[in-house]
């Protein structure tokens, strides 16, 4: 029985970087959901690194891990958040597993002695992986490809040229090309200046490409007159030029979207059959945003925090976890290395919470291991994620059971104590790429703890991304002196969640619980932070107005 037809929207940028394809992609896919169809999303990155693993937060900013293992774009993070869907390693494709996966083709001499090239080997394989994301479990309606780069990138060119060729393969009714792209305006005018659009759409059409919708990122309202020109030059329908202005919110984005018709504008174009748009959800989550009044700071204790891309993940469970609680959350970027110079007390001492995030490496842990301190001695309630239990772990161990020389092997290989050590199955890895322990693994939770509190069952899967664990070895020790270890492996092997019992919230976990909050669910462990964190204030607040009355 013959499958689906394949419908396609290929989204491409424009004039300069950063100007959100992401998000305009997440939110055609969630407005193309709330008219009762199936949706899926790709990213298409054109670097060489087989993905974003091996690089640097300051190089990609946060690594998002998918529950298959698969390390992606951060892209990824707001396609599940945006669209409520588990996404896998078939929706995030790089350049480096192309051209891997045609050179082991050519290796074992699939291609029958013919020269292998870019077109059509390459440009083959790219499409395979478009049709194999949009059949990944349950076909889909419409599968959102994001092309990464902008018109004129070198790099970037084999996978425009793959989607040029399956436009001409299925048809204009079945694949499309929204473009998003910069309209300035010049103060100094007082201008909107549609020339680099233009010549945006004059790239693409160079190769082939005609976009069928323009998204135009633009400060200030553009007006019939603009949107005419616009347009005009560009060879494309008025009504297809979509103001994209400037927002509050990524989450208002689909709503602007929607307010400008893109969603009929597509379902016109690819023929689509769907019922009206319900936004009712979305819009119960804007207004109760919008009502809050109430603020919490928060500090986020990191090494990467002078690029907020590195904790995307970790800025949107806040405000989810922010609205669910009716209160906004402030972050306070503390760098870790200057609580090393400062002391924590000068960074922490007026927030209401404390969150230690992952990362890698030696740099800024002692900074890292001073904020846990503070937290856990000062009673503010206190989030870990990943290193951050680790830090926890060896803090506790210095400061509560009086191991002196307690450390973790990654940052003190020589250490005598090492509580946080290598996982057994990590000692033989040579490669770097994809060998963590990476994507959703079950945790069991014991009953009547602060972790069962927080999400109501005993049961849960989260997602990972590590090599270093607590060791075993100082288990016994830890518990001894008050560490509850509250959440483990099923086997009992590994420790995925610690916690003290007294104090208002003190919790750290292995795994990354910010990869799973979405606007409409917000994490568990977010959300008890937050609370407690409210909570925290509002006490304080209470004892201020007594002592000064």
């Amino acid at each position: 029985m013959p499958g689906k037809q394949l419908k396609c929207i290929f989204v491409t940028g424009g004039v300069v970087s950063s100007l959100g394809k992401g998000i305009a992609a997440a939110s055609m896919g969630l407005l193309l959901k709330q008219r009762g169809l199936k949706v899926t999303l790709q990213k298409f990155d054109p670097y060489l690194n087989v993905d974003p693993g091996t690089m640097s937060p300051f190089q990609h900013g946060e690594v998002f891990v998918t529950e298959d293992g698969a390390e992606t774009d951060l892209d990824l993070g707001h396609y599940e958040r945006f669209i409520d869907r588990d996404l896998s390693k078939r929706n995030n494709v790089t350049t480096g597993q192309i051209y891997q996966s045609v050179m082991r083709r050519e290796r074992r001499g699939e291609y029958l002695g013919k020269t292998v090239q870019v077109i059509p080997h390459i440009t083959d394989e790219i499409k395979s992986r478009i049709v194999e994301a949009s059949r990944n479990g349950e076909e889909v309606d419409v599968i959102v490809a994001e092309i990464g780069g902008t018109t004129g990138d070198i790099e970037s060119l084999p996978f425009l040229e793959a989607s040029r060729q399956l436009r001409l393969e299925l048809g204009p009714e079945n694949c499309i090309f929204v473009h998003l792209t910069l309209i300035p305006y010049i103060q100094a005018a007082k201008e909107l200046k549609t020339k680099p659009t233009q010549h945006s759409v004059k790239g693409l059409r160079e190769i082939g490409i005609q976009p069928d919708v323009l998204l135009c990122r633009t400060e200030v309202p553009l007006s019939k007159e603009v949107r005419q020109k616009i347009a005009l030059f560009c060879n494309v329908s008025e009504k297809a030029v979509i103001e994209a202005r400037d927002v509050s919110s990524i989450y208002r984005v689909p709503v602007q979207f929607r307010k400008e018709g893109l969603d009929d504008i597509i379902a016109k174009l690819l023929h689509l059959e769907s019922s009206a748009c319900d936004q009712s959800e979305w819009d119960a989550f804007l207004k109760r945003m919008a009502a809050v009044e109430e603020e919490v700071d928060i500090a986020v204790c990191g090494k990467y925090v002078h690029l907020r891309d590195a904790y995307k993940s970790i800025i949107e469970a806040f405000t989810h976890a922010g609205v669910i609680n009716d209160v906004k959350v402030n972050i306070v970027w503390v760098d870790a290395e200057d609580i090393e110079n400062h002391g924590a007390e000068y960074y922490l001492k007026e927030v209401s919470g404390v969150l230690v995030p992952g990362g890698f490496g030696e740099r800024g842990i002692k900074g890292k291991l001073e904020a846990v301190h503070y937290a856990r001695e000062n009673g503010i309630p206190f989030l870990g994620i990943c290193l951050g239990l680790q830090c926890a772990v060896i803090e506790f161990s210095r400061n509560v059971c009086r191991i002196e020389d307690a450390d973790g092997s990654e940052f003190n290989p020589k250490t005598r104590n090492p509580v946080i050590d290598l996982m057994e199955d990590q000692r033989t890895k040579s490669d770097k790429g994809g060998t963590m322990r990476l994507g959703s693994y079950p945790c069991s939770i014991k009953p009547d703890s602060r972790a069962h509190e927080s999400y109501g069952e005993l049961e849960i899967g989260e997602r990972h991304r590590h090599r270093w664990e607590v060791n075993n070895s100082y288990r016994e020790t830890f518990e001894e002196h008050g560490l509850v270890i509250s959440g483990t492996s099923p086997d009992n092997r590994l420790v995925e969640i610690i916690e003290l019992k007294d104090h208002p919230f003190f919790v750290a976990v292995q795994f990354h619980p910010e990869l799973k909050s979405r606007p409409n669910r917000p994490h568990p462990l977010f959300r008890s932070l937050v609370k407690a964190a409210k909570e925290r204030k509002s006490a304080s607040l209470e004892t201020r107005g007594a002592i000064n009355s």
